[in-house]
């Protein structure tokens, strides 16, 4: 199956977080996917190999726009790559593509409220404890007598007895015991330091607790795409490759700028640093621009109320 990289991510471009299965008692999550054949492993998802080839190709693709074979371009594969990163840091700062919803579990350790996140969370919107929920359960944490009564009764009798109102009225009810009682853990998130502070210490009277012993947080976060899929995003990678390109040409302007024109035996060279320097970042303002108009598969903005 896939396998970890170093940047915390699987190869698969999933987050790589701590799991709810609990191997002493066999319980907590089971599998998303099955796949006995690992035929949707490693071979089927985006990996570094493929990342290098995309990075190649906007590199031969900004090589041949400005007429490298025809004329002499000056840039090294330093410049290529630093356009290929700026471009990938203006989009991951202007476009909510880069970006996605997705959920991470946060072991809480006794006594302890600061925890570092991985540097690729952006946001963090909920931190909720495994409490009471409205399904039955194995453990003492998942088991709810009303749950089990209501399956047993009123989804059996519901014609007669109780109905979708009784249950939905408990529903309300469990929302507001976690309100009330620590269900949803206040929490404040700095974005630089990715330092995620519970406001709500948990304590511990024991000693020499084991790690799977550790009570599992639900964190609802925004964490950004690896490159892996950014650079195979067919609606992401066309800007990607414009922006790399304007980038390229403006360092080219920047360096034939430096001299206007070149000496020669019949009058010498004009440079065309100056324009090359123009029509970037025209081009620069104008792709700015498709990011405000989503046209890279970004979802606009909803309404505000208040």
């Amino acid at each position: 199956m896939a396998t970890a990289d170093l940047n915390g991510f699987y190869a698969n471009g999933v987050l790589i977080t701590d799991s709810l299965y609990n191997s002493v008692t066999g319980t907590g999550t089971g599998h998303i996917a099955y796949d006995p054949t690992d035929s949707l492993g490693d071979s089927a998802v985006p990996d570094l190999k493929v990342v290098n080839e995309k990075r190649k190709e906007i590199t031969d693709y900004i090589r041949l726009r400005l007429a490298d074979g025809i004329v002499d371009v000056e840039l090294d594969k330093e410049h290529y790559d630093l356009a290929i990163n700026q471009a990938l840091i203006k989009y991951r700062q202007r476009a909510s593509n880069s970006q996605e919803e997705s959920y991470a579990f946060l072991k809480i350790r006794p006594e302890t409220q600061e925890y570092i996140l991985p540097r690729e969370i952006m946001d963090v919107r909920g931190a909720y404890r495994r409490g009471i929920g409205s399904v039955t359960g194995t453990t003492a944490s998942q088991f709810e007598p009303f749950s089990s009564g209501y399956l047993n009764t009123y989804m059996l009798v519901a014609g007669r007895v109780g109905g979708l109102a009784s249950y939905e009225l408990f529903v309300d009810y469990q929302k507001q015991s976690m309100k009330m009682f620590g269900g949803y853990l206040n929490f404040t998130f700095n974005k630089t330091t990715k330092k995620l502070t519970l406001i709500r210490k948990i304590p511990f009277g024991g000693t020499n607790i084991n790690e799977d012993q550790f009570e599992d947080c639900l964190l609802h976060v925004y964490n950004y795409k690896p490159d892996s899929m950014l650079l195979n995003d067919f609606q992401a990678f066309p800007w990607l490759q414009e922006y790399s390109y304007s980038f390229a040409k403006r360092i080219l302007g920047e360096a034939r700028e430096k001299f206007t024109s070149i000496a020669g035996p019949q009058g010498g060279t004009t440079l065309n640093g100056a324009s090359l320097k123009s029509e970037a970042q025209t081009e620069m303002d104008v792709l700015e621009q498709q990011l405000k108009d989503y046209v890279d598969g970004s979802y606009p903005l909803t309404w505000i109320i208040g």
